[in-house]
């Protein structure tokens, strides 16, 4: 008798912790509070966390927002004007005020065609503007 109570005890042993991980994860999930989505359940391995974005050069913020205005209906000219303002305001700007303007010429001339483009053009960063919708046209 010792020897079947020995071999029954020896099964519980290894059965018995894995029927109470799997019970009790299952006891986990299953409760009201718990969300189903996956995104609950792999929070910790999920591949789409939210990682802060790493903030724009100060150039780049500039050129996203003056991109921006001409998006949002602006004239180029008016666009033109702020990064004039801008660069005047931060000399250190001066450095990027090319390859803004001609972003700027490119879109404007996306928004307005070429022709209508240039007529919007000034005398800021040394005719960039006019050089980037020249190039695009």
């Amino acid at each position: 008798m010792t020897h079947s109570a020995r071999r029954i005890g020896r099964s519980l042993a290894l059965v018995l912790p894995v029927v109470l991980v799997l019970s009790g994860t299952l006891a986990v999930t299953m409760v009201p509070w718990a969300d189903s989505t996956p995104s609950q359940i792999l929070t910790a391995s999920a591949e789409n966390v939210n990682v802060p974005a790493k903030p724009l050069a100060p150039q780049d913020a500039l050129r996203e927002k003056l991109l921006g205005e001409l998006q949002q209906g602006k004239e180029p000219g008016v666009v033109l004007t702020h990064l004039q303002q801008e660069v005047d305001r931060r000399p250190s700007l001066a450095d990027h005020c090319v390859g803004i303007a001609r972003a700027i010429g490119r879109a404007a001339v996306d928004a307005y065609g070429p022709t209508k483009a240039q007529s919007f053009a000034r005398p800021v960063c040394d005719t960039s503007y006019a050089a980037g919708v020249a190039s695009f046209s």
